[in-house]
């Protein structure tokens, strides 16, 4: 009996078929799974911990940097470039790491070269979650250096970039599956953000909503694990509270609700125009007849020039991000602020230089947000509202419709302000603007739209497998295509060839013994190999199939089915009850796989008469 529910099946598709190089039958089943996921949760605290100082590192790599190439001096506090000493000088100073860059990306690894996420999703899509070591080295080192040399970005994308390849290295070094990787990759990732913005909960979204592309157990309890011990390191490191210094602000909720719908369409045509300027600055430059080393250098002359009339807009800017959320700027400069910043990230960034996209868009769609509210003061004097909650909402809003990532960034502006005063508004401006963005960037996204060029499609929407919904018996073939076990092979080749219903019907016949009890599986496959070894057919149907069945049962769900299928190469599974395997109460091919999928396709599409028939 046990080999009937547990042995490999040969007799129904004779070869194996090949699964990214594994014969499928010879998939094993592995650990437990609640084994696994208790080793993997182990890993994830190390690799949260190492993320957590990886970003404290990167933090104090970028201020080495910055007080050697603007201060001329040793150190690694963050200060300012608002006032920093270069004068005109302060042009030739990204150019300077734009060279720099430029060389790492030659002759270290083209990897370094953009924002991080993206590369970050291509590792997990394209490379079965494996990262190169030497990104892992490279990465930091280019955005410290671009970044210190005034480059207008911020450290979080890089930092998910590097989280994410500790992750994947601690998952290449030991013995670890494709999908235990992914998760691994996934907590660095989290890891990074978390430690970077002192944002835990947003930084396990995160990766949730770009990098794991599912919500399991196996991967919710080491993503909440590794983001949790990594806001623990940036606590002991860096100070309990917040990235960002945020005053108390009022939300004027429901008297400004109105003006946030307002925001929300906005926010989204800045999202999609952001995205295109991006990736049309991007097209430019690879259009241009020289050598791409020199290309973050180019990008780098018009940041040096945007960077000499506004400094505000060199380096990560955080101090000038706290400024916009608390209300210090002026109209005329948070307008100047909002213009200069995009250009230089266009600009800088579509060059193929090395930086984070999170704190540049911040910073450029907050001081959007401070201007809308302003404005709107000077034209209805009544409505009285304050520049900082609007700069906040827009802040998360605008990256949010840019990535297809907006709960992430409902969360990452709850998180900052810790107010729940700012949820109602967040949420409202939020969805408003990923809608626009959906509207008319339908596609791809700020983070896919690279990918899509090379020809890698992502999906963002999530919803429960109706596999994992439908059990065996809603759509198994009661009326099963049994055979006796003692007919002939040329009797039953005879009616195969008479396109007799009762053998054509399906590919495979289930093989019943005198007793009418189960007893194998045959496929016209085997009645074909069958003649060519007794050319005669009086080779019986039970010596031409197959003894070694795998079964299912009327309770499992169809998910568990499919994975018998495709683990040992079958295309059909014999129903029976789970207290007597030898008797049959149905038949599952792949038509009654493909029945499930077909019944969501009709509730989603298929329109049920309803109360109201004349409007609709």
């Amino acid at each position: 009996m046990s080999e009937m529910k547990d042995g490999p099946s040969t007799g129904t598709n004779g070869n194996s078929a090949d699964g990214g190089g594994i014969p499928l039958q010879q998939i094993p089943l592995g650990e437990p799974a609640q084994f696994r996921m208790v080793l993997v949760s182990f890993l994830s605290a190390a690799v949260g911990l190492l993320a957590g100082l990886a970003a404290y590192g990167l933090y104090k790599l970028i201020g080495f940097f910055t007080n050697l190439f603007f201060f001329h001096r040793l150190g690694t506090s963050f200060d300012t470039l608002r006032n920093n000493p270069l004068g005109v000088w302060v042009i030739a100073m990204p150019v300077v790491g734009g060279l720099i860059v430029g060389l790492l990306a030659k002759y270290g690894s083209s990897k370094i070269k953009g924002h991080g996420i993206p590369e970050a999703m291509e590792a997990v899509l394209v490379n079965r979650s494996r990262i190169q070591p030497r990104v892992a080295l490279l990465k930091p080192i280019s955005v410290a250096i671009a970044i210190g040399t005034g480059g207008p970005f911020g450290a979080e994308g890089p930092i998910i970039q590097t989280g994410g390849a500790i992750g994947s290295l601690i998952g290449q070094v030991l013995h670890t599956t494709a999908t235990e990787r992914k998760v691994l990759l996934a907590c660095g990732a989290a890891a990074g953000m978390s430690a970077t913005f002192n944002t835990p909960i947003a930084g396990v979204i995160l990766a949730i909503e770009l990098l794991l592309f599912e919500f399991k157990s196996r991967s919710f309890i080491p993503l909440v694990i590794a983001s949790t011990l990594a806001t623990a390191v940036h606590g002991q490191l860096l100070g309990p509270g917040p990235m960002f210094t945020v005053s108390a602000m009022n939300f004027r909720i429901p008297g400004a609700l109105p003006f946030y719908l307002l925001l929300g369409l906005v926010c989204g045509l800045a999202a999609v125009g952001l995205s295109k300027a991006l990736y049309w600055v991007e097209d430019l430059f690879e259009h241009l007849p020289i050598d791409e080393f020199w290309a973050p250098a180019i990008g780098a002359v018009g940041v040096g020039v945007i960077g000499y009339f506004v400094p505000r807009v060199l380096g990560v800017g955080y101090d000038s991000i706290s400024d916009i959320l608390n209300g210090s700027l002026t109209l005329k400069l948070l307008l100047i602020v909002a213009l200069a910043k995009s250009a230089a990230l266009v600009i800088s960034l579509g060059s193929g230089t090395s930086g984070g996209l999170l704190a540049p868009t911040f910073m450029s769609s907050a001081a959007m947000g401070g201007t809308f509210a302003l404005v709107v003061d000077k034209i209805f004097p009544g409505a009285h509202l304050d520049p900082g909650a609007f700069a906040l909402v827009a802040m998360g809003a605008v990256f949010g419709a840019a990535s297809r990532a907006t709960f992430t960034f409902i969360i990452f502006a709850f998180e900052i302000t810790r107010d729940y005063n700012s949820v109602l508004p967040l949420m409202l401006v939020s969805v408003i603007a990923l809608g626009i963005a959906m509207l008319l960037q339908p596609k791809t996204s700020i983070m896919t739209e690279k990918l899509a060029r090379r020809g890698l499609r992502i999906h963002q929407d999530y919803e429960a497998d109706v596999l994992q919904q439908t059990a065996v018996a809603e759509t198994m073939d009661r009326d099963v295509p049994t055979i006796a076990g003692d007919l002939s092979i040329g009797e039953l080749a005879e009616r195969i060839a008479r396109h007799d219903p009762a053998v054509t019907r399906h590919q495979g016949m289930l093989v019943l013994d005198k007793d009418g009890k189960l007893s194998g599986v045959i496929t016209r496959g085997d009645v074909l190999r069958s003649l060519d070894k007794v050319p005669s057919g009086t080779m019986t149907v039970s010596e031409a199939g197959s003894h070694k069945l795998v079964v299912t049962y009327p309770d499992e769900v169809l998910h568990e089915a499919l994975s018998k299928m495709l683990r040992h190469n079958v295309g059909r599974l014999p129903v029976v009850e789970r207290n007597n395997v030898h008797h049959v109460i149905g038949y599952l091919g792949r038509p009654g796989v493909m029945a499930a999928r077909l019944r969501r396709l009709h509730e989603e599409h298929v329109r049920e008469p309803g109360w109201i028939k004349k409007f609709f």
